[in-house]
């Protein structure tokens, strides 16, 4: 027979805690508050001159932001389980509270932030919460890329050339208008197509935490984005990259900077790798595959697929998606003992 009590919830949460609940962890880590007001700058919230309902406080939403990027979450399923999820309830402060955000709201809090540009000030607002405990960028850099599919989407050649000439198609309707991505493109990469857009990052070799970051179109050329991304914060001058960043020019002028240029070699036509270039490219394999991590945890967080459309929300989406990475790897590097220095 199940037994029944009066105290269940405040039993289950105890368990909670002793499994180990990473929404702990986090606010153990995280000053919410500080974040919070970082948006609040860089996206005041809207007047209430004419009346309505109180907005919910920009730290909930900011910690509902964070549950929907670390779990891969669309609105629908994030408005089901803050209403389903203890775990949830706890980490937004909604266990004892009756109003909780709908779908509507997550997504009107994301186009306000999307339309104020606010993703690299939460971006640089978590990255300075990682120099407050000390993760600061050290041992040299990693630089890669990765592409970001988006629904496919498909057109005549003729609409394909006005989109190109940046036009929109006059015999669209405004309501098939709103759900075209004028902006992703396509591109192919080992054979294979892709549509959407690209996102560069580099990462700092001893932490594995996202440094900067660059979001383009699908069709731009990884090695555009590289001296884009390049933290000059960082107290190495070692710089990682795997074939697709080769240049001889930007390596020398690069070198001229005084950085310490790590690109893997490519083999040319009738022109193949020598022994101490192929033992090279492995050296520098073994660094660079350090940011594949990164690429791989973003991945389980819920994959790159982007549910949206345009450019400014991909950036904003991405730079949030990375900000979360960012706060994750804190609280893994502080579970795991690394200390910084």
């Amino acid at each position: 027979m199940i037994r029944e009590s009066l105290f269940a919830a405040e039993e289950r949460e105890a368990k909670l805690d002793r499994l180990g609940d990473v929404l702990r962890e986090m606010e153990k880590h995280i000053d919410f508050k500080v974040l919070a007001a970082e948006i609040d700058r860089a996206a005041p919230r809207p007047s209430r001159a004419r009346g309505g309902r109180p907005p919910f406080p920009t730290e909930l939403m900011v910690r509902a932001f964070l549950l929907q990027n670390l779990y891969g979450l669309s609105d629908e399923q994030m408005e089901f389980q803050v209403l389903d999820r203890l775990s949830f309830q706890r980490f937004l402060g909604l266990r004892r509270s009756s109003q909780v955000p709908d779908r509507t709201t997550f997504w009107t809090f994301r186009e306000r932030l999307t339309a104020a540009q606010a993703g690299d000030a939460l971006f640089e607002a978590v990255n300075r919460q990682l120099a407050r405990h000390g993760y600061i960028a050290r041992g040299g850099q990693i630089v890669d890329a990765s592409l970001v599919p988006v629904p496919r989407q498909h057109v005549t050649e003729e609409e394909g050339e006005q989109i190109k000439a940046q036009a929109m198609p006059a015999d669209w309707k405004p309501a098939e208008r709103r759900q075209r991505d004028v902006d992703a493109t396509w591109t192919k990469k080992h054979g294979k197509s892709y549509f959407g857009y690209k996102l560069s990052v580099s990462a700092d070799r001893r932490y594995k935490l996202i440094r900067k970051l660059k979001v383009s179109t699908a069709s731009q050329n990884d090695t555009l984005h590289l001296e884009d991304v390049l933290d000059s914060a960082n107290t190495g001058r070692d710089l990682y990259g795997d074939k697709g960043y080769v240049d001889g020019e930007r390596e020398a002028r690069l070198k001229s900077r005084g950085w310490r240029v790590h690109i893997q070699r490519k083999a040319e036509k009738g022109r193949p790798l020598s022994v101490c270039q192929k033992r090279r490219n492995t050296r520098i394999a073994r660094v660079r595959a350090r940011v594949e991590h990164v690429f791989a945890t973003l991945d389980q967080m819920g994959g790159k697929l982007l549910r949206c459309i345009g450019l400014d929300r991909a950036r904003f989406l991405l730079a949030g998606k990375a900000a979360t990475y960012n706060l994750r790897r804190l609280c893994s590097l502080k579970a795991c003992g690394v200390v910084a220095f």
